[in-house]
């Protein structure tokens, strides 16, 4: 009997996942792996949100493959010495898997198919996590994109629609012999309970997914051009980390909201179901330039910006910047988001991105680590994408002039301070016209507000007018020095 060991990674479910489907059409034993790679020699290992993430999904895949009669087993690393062992115990002749493209994964993966082949071991893997691969998408003359609009196009080209695979109803049993660490022991888990804010909003696994995307269909989508920016409504998928999990793939997302397209036109328009189609092919795109240019998770795309004049690295104004303390309620009511939910909406992710790059000057790199570190949707293309376009040194980067004014983003996409009074409850009490800028409000209001800017609340770090003409000044310097 031939035996398959199906190495699970980003690709935690059940349905429509390649390697899992062909593993299954060889009519023999399925093993179903997960590797704990801690050990292995990569440079982004997984932040301590994304960790908490990790654990749920895990037990969510575990629970769903016991139910149809397997199982999953579950190693430490170093990945290559974990499945040469398991190799060894089942007697297997193929391992699959679906592919990942950061670029240690890459080259540790390319290292254990070479070595397998060799041994007489069958290696194949698939794509489980892209609509198209980056090497299909390409220019006229066959080189990567490096802007997103012509990028946009030629993946519509390409196709957005793509047969499906159920997830199967039964499943071979696993070995009763094999052994298996159990989830709690890989300590994903904080041993300080500061996820007590993650659990209200998320539902980690496959099934928590498919729910996320029916809510968004059926109460978002039709919307969803204008109510993605409020971070105060429910306008966005909040998708993102089920997709960096692989609990639901782009192509899933895909056929989903071309089908609510077609079968309610009038509950969600072209112009809505496309607008959304739009942010997942962001994704794909961050993808494909990591995957062509692999030192973007690290350096900047534009080259000019090696030579940036970013401020000395700063503790204090970098620590504010953290833990929201920075004076400016937008930022702060995001960082404070994050910290606590682990997410933060894309709209506010903007503009503290703005202000940390282009206000403070510290490096896009700060930034990008601690996001990495605090994000439950932390993916290092997505992420390496985002900061190099706030930071203006990336691909379709914003002109470096567009800096977010973080009050005047409050005062339009918040405007009746919903979202800022839940995460800066210290200004609940001050009227709406000073929500966004408190420093301006007259002594007396603060007063009566409970306010003592300076103690409950903090004065801004830094000068939004002085910080943004330093800002374009050093760009300038830049420009003329190219």
């Amino acid at each position: 009997m031939s035996v398959t060991i199906v190495w699970f990674r980003q690709d935690l479910r059940l349905t429509d996942n390649p390697a899992l489907t062909a593993a299954l059409h060889t009519d023999g034993r399925v093993i179903p792996l997960f590797i704990d790679s801690s050990a292995d020699p990569l440079p982004w290992r997984d932040g301590a949100a994304s960790r908490w993430w990790l654990h749920h999904s895990l037990k969510a895949l575990s629970a769903e493959l016991a139910r149809r009669g397997s199982g999953l087993v579950i190693r430490r690393g170093p990945a290559e010495r974990a499945l040469r062992q398991l190799i060894t115990e089942t007697k297997a002749d193929k391992v699959v898997w679906n592919r990942l493209y950061e670029p240690a994964h890459i080259a540790r993966d390319q290292a254990i198919k070479r070595e397998f082949k060799q041994q007489g071991v069958a290696v194949e893997s698939f794509n489980g996590a892209l609509l198209h691969e980056p090497w299909q998408v390409l220019n006229a003359s066959g080189e990567p994109y490096r802007v997103f609009t012509p990028y946009w196009k030629a993946l519509q080209r390409s196709g957005l629609e793509f047969p499906l695979s159920d997830a199967a109803a039964t499943l071979p049993p696993l070995p009763d012999t094999l052994e298996s660490v159990p989830v709690a022991e890989l300590g994903w888990l904080p041993r300080m309970a500061w996820d007590a804010g993650f659990r209200p909003v998320w539902t980690p696994g496959e099934a928590g997914a498919q729910h996320q995307l029916e809510r968004f269909l059926e109460t978002a989508l039709a919307d969803y051009t204008t109510g993605r920016d409020f971070p105060d409504r429910p306008g966005t998928s909040r998708l993102s980390p089920h997709l960096h999990f692989g609990e639901l793939g782009p192509r899933q997302i895909a056929v989903a909201v071309l089908g609510r397209m077609r079968h309610f036109p009038s509950e969600c328009p072209e112009s809505q179901a496309f607008g959304y189609l739009r942010e997942i092919a962001w994704r794909e795109f961050a993808h494909h330039l990591l995957y062509h240019f692999p030192s973007t998770a690290e350096q900047p795309l534009d080259a000019r910006f090696n030579d940036f004049p970013w401020t000395a690295d700063d503790g204090p104004l970098l620590r504010a910047w953290q833990t929201g303390q920075t004076g400016y309620p937008w930022v702060d009511a995001g960082m404070r988001e994050l910290w606590q939910t682990g997410w933060m909406h894309n709209r506010v992710r903007m503009a503290v991105a703005s202000l940390l790059t282009k206000n403070l000057r510290l490096p896009w790199q700060h930034g990008a680590r601690w996001f990495w570190d605090t994000l439950v949707d932390a993916d290092l293309a997505n992420n390496s994408l985002g900061w190099q376009w706030s930071a203006g040194c990336g691909a379709d980067a914003a002109p470096y002039f567009r800096i977010f004014n973080p009050v005047l983003q409050g005062q339009r996409f918040d405007p009746e301070g919903t979202y800022l009074r839940t995460w800066v409850p210290e200004l609940n009490r001050l009227p709406d016209r000073y929500l966004h800028q408190p420093w301006t409000a007259p002594p007396v209001v603060l007063r009566e507000a409970g306010i003592e800017l300076g103690t409950t609340y903090p004065l801004p770090v830094v000068d939004l007018k002085q910080s943004r003409e330093a800002a374009l000044a050093a760009f300038a310097l830049l420009k003329e020095a190219n």
